[in-house]
């Protein structure tokens, strides 16, 4: 396969040379593609710089859905004879790989004092910039704006003015969680099963965003010196540190983050799976994998290689999801479930990682 983009090139290997392949639990993987494949058979996906083409993945979704369930080994033969794998090399820098999850949270439907903050839906007219797009008045760093209904396009608020509430009467609470560091995470995540009183389950799931650019708000233990390393500003660590700030400050170091959610109600069909992700497909824990969607073509099988903390990671993912943090041709972000048990999986999570993507071979 050629190389066509700049930020990586492909290099092609063997499966054999892939460490962990053999011990890999390919029916897992296959499950997962197969839930891309449905998605593949309604839309064939825009190939990317690095590809592959989306009509061969398409193809071979047609294929897996025919096959039905596969067994191991089968499931293993089917990725080895209609695949062939190629490295990922980036020209700059290394893989990283991080983690993420969908938080399972407390809430309410009205807001009261023990659940004062709301998560917003879209206000009206807010949708994704395009290439034909008048942004003569915009920041060019901007991807979403707000329309006026006569294609007159404005910024925005960012979440400094949403928080402090520019947008109330415009935008309508979906739901109202107990605090602001517990409505950050969710934004990070991009979702959320939320619990109700009466013992149900709603989840929130992404509709819109401000189209600001993206901030890490652990960049800024760095910069305080809370942290030493990169390597420290993990999920948890930054969660106990919003925590224990003042109200004031804790405002502050939110807003840095410019970027800000919007969310729609969905339901909960499936326990056992997340949200459904940007590739229009329910997240699989531990197999689904979020990437540059400008760089790799949604519902492609990915092979990570990580060290994590909780030991060594090599498993064969698909790619079914994108983050405005997630940029580069190696990097990715892996999806561990719902709840607190896959918030300690996700939240320190930030290794080195190889990548290597798996094309669909010509029949």
């Amino acid at each position: 396969m050629a190389d066509t983009s700049p930020a990586a090139r492909l290099v092609a290997a063997a499966f054999t040379d892939l460490p962990g392949w053999a011990d890999d639990d390919h029916t897992a993987a296959y499950a997962a593609f197969r839930r891309s494949s449905v998605r593949l058979g309604d839309k064939v996906p825009t190939a990317k710089a690095l590809g592959p083409d989306g009509a061969a993945l398409a193809q071979k979704g047609r294929l897996a859905l025919a096959l039905g369930d596969l067994d191991a080994a089968a499931a293993r033969a089917f990725f080895e004879t209609h695949f062939r794998p190629f490295r990922i090399e980036p020209l700059v820098g290394e893989g990283f790989v991080t983690g993420f999850y969908e938080p399972e949270v407390e809430a309410r439907r009205q807001p009261s004092l023990a659940f004062p903050v709301p998560l917003l839906a879209p206000p009206d007219g807010l949708r994704e910039l395009t290439d034909g797009d008048d942004r003569r008045n915009l920041d060019p760093t901007l991807t979403w704006a707000l329309e006026d209904g006569r294609g007159r396009l404005a910024a925005c608020p960012d979440r400094g003015a949403i928080m402090a509430g520019v947008l109330d009467g415009r935008a309508r609470p979906v739901a109202y969680v107990k605090n602001a560091v517990e409505a950050f995470f969710i934004h990070v995540q991009g979702a959320a099963r939320l619990r109700l009183p009466d013992g149900s389950l709603m989840r929130v799931t992404f509709a819109a965003k401000s189209g600001h650019p993206y901030f890490s708000v652990a960049r800024l233990m760095l910069e305080r010196g809370v942290v030493a390393s990169p390597a420290e500003a993990t999920a948890d660590a930054l969660r106990a540190w919003l925590d224990g700030l003042d109200p004031r400050e804790r405002r502050a170091a939110l807003a840095r983050n410019r970027s800000y959610i919007f969310f729609r109600e969905a339901a909960v069909a499936d326990l056992t799976l997340g949200p459904i992700a940007a590739a229009g497909v329910p997240l699989t824990p531990g197999r689904s994998l979020a990437v540059d969607r400008s760089l790799i073509t949604f519902h492609a099988p990915v092979f990570v290689e990580a060290d994590l903390a909780t030991g060594s990671f090599r498993r064969l993912m698909v790619a079914q999801d994108t983050g405005s943090a997630i940029v580069g041709p190696a990097r990715g972000d892996i999806f561990f479930g719902s709840g607190d048990a896959a918030f300690a999986l996700a939240a320190r999570v930030r290794d080195p990682a190889r990548f290597t993507l798996l094309v669909p071979r010509e029949d």
